[in-house]
């Protein structure tokens, strides 16, 4: 399938216009990190104070204290979250990748602090998202300074993760609610954890953690895809035999229809796929998952997707900032692999930042010190619609830190 070009003039305006304003790209990357280091210093003192005024029972605080801040809720307050939701990881990921990029010891001290009340989680066996957890905050605190400490927690991150994977269906086991509804769940969202248990492979050399990787993503490329390269949400497992029982979409518009972030999961998992077996199923694999989302009618000309890529509205329907920034980093990752297709990925990559920047930042000082305003949770489910999202924030930093990497000739990893 060939990739039809997608750079409109409303992009090269964009491109122009950002570089006009900030001297150069260099500078571009400056300038959002220096809107992040205020943004997040904000941020944490609303955490701070939210924490403090934390109305819940005695014993919820001090069973689940609060630790990093998600979203804004309905009336705009800062929701802060518990180390046991799936977000909690992202937040001290962004502080590392502020360590990582200015190399302040002041960001690493506070790094540290968001990222110690995740210990909890080492042995934490009820969900799949310990790669967003766990291996996105002390993942980044190890890469970045070598804690010995650190390595054991990720270790223990990644045995608890593996205790969920079902050997007769080849898969990770998702969600353990709606047991009435499924039997065994995958989401594409899963393909994200699969890097925490590579780590553990070179880390230790049990090769058990590198084939449960290698049968979930395979299992994923056969179920979770229709012939277009569009994903469902969830796909639901027979345990014993493997075989699938339904082919849903919790989060997105429809069973039938693309969710926007769904299939921004999909191309960053496969990519790292490919990083971790250099085996070529997993790049093409991440080659068409890309020509589907940059050729779809409904992609918007800045390219920031809507929620859905089928949602019955549109135009006027939510964007998902989060799904394009996902996309951003994946595409500048996947650009090292492409060969003829390079230049277009990071084309793409650096359109979908210098639009993110020029349209969709938050005003400084305010919106509870989120980066990026107008992500969409799941709009299906009545939750945080046209919300700032802490992973949006997340990784548009990674992906703003591997543009500077990648046009100073430097490694990714």
């Amino acid at each position: 399938m060939k990739l039809k070009f997608f750079i409109t003039a409303f992009s090269c305006a964009t491109l122009l216009l950002v570089s006009c304003k900030n001297g150069s790209q260099k500078d571009f990357v400056n300038d959002n990190f220096n809107f992040a280091a205020q943004q997040l210093q904000h941020a944490i003192d609303l955490t701070a104070e939210a924490i403090a005024k934390d109305s819940r029972d005695s014993a919820m605080r001090a069973r689940r204290p609060l630790v990093s801040p998600r979203t804004l809720d309905e009336d705009g307050a800062l929701k802060v979250v518990h180390a046991y939701d799936w977000t909690s990881g992202f937040f001290p990921g962004e502080l590392w990748f502020m360590y990582e990029k200015t190399n302040d010891p002041a960001w690493r001290e506070r790094a540290i602090q968001f990222t110690e009340p995740l210990q909890v989680l080492r042995h934490h066996t009820g969900t799949h998202d310990l790669g967003f957890m766990v291996y996105n905050s002390f993942g980044n605190g190890l890469r970045l300074t070598g804690n010995v400490g650190y390595k054991e927690i990720i270790l223990d991150a990644a045995r608890s993760l593996s205790s969920r994977y079902k050997p007769g269906a080849k898969i990770i086991r998702s969600w353990d609610h709606n047991q009435g509804k499924w039997q065994c769940p995958v989401i594409i969202d899963n393909m994200m954890n699969l890097e925490l248990l590579f780590w553990a492979f070179k880390e230790s050399g049990d090769s058990t953690f590198y084939q449960i990787a290698v049968n979930h993503a395979n299992s994923t490329m056969q179920h979770h895809f229709r012939p277009d390269y569009s994903t469902y949400h969830v796909v639901d497992y027979d345990t014993i035999t493997g075989k699938v029982l339904n082919r849903h979409t919790h989060q997105g518009y429809a069973h039938e229809s693309t969710w926007s972030r769904g299939e921004a999961w999909a191309l960053y998992g496969y990519t790292l796929m490919y990083r971790e077996t250099k085996d070529p199923a997993y790049l093409n694999q991440a080659h068409h998952i890309a020509a589907f989302i940059f050729n779809h009618p409904n992609l918007p000309e800045d390219l920031i997707p809507y929620w859905d890529f089928n949602a019955p509205e549109i135009p006027n329907e939510p964007r998902d900032v989060s799904a394009a920034a996902i996309t951003a980093s994946a595409l500048y990752e996947l650009n090292l692999y492409e060969g003829e297709r390079a230049s277009q990925y990071k084309q793409w990559a650096d359109t979908i930042l210098e639009n993110l920047t020029l349209n969709y930042r938050a005003t400084p000082g305010t919106d509870g010190g989120f980066l990026l305003l107008h992500s969409t949770g799941a709009k299906s489910l009545k939750s945080e619609i046209d919300v700032p999202l802490v992973y949006a924030d997340y990784y548009f930093l990674e992906a703003l830190l591997r543009k500077t990497k990648i046009e100073a000739g430097q490694p990714l990893f």
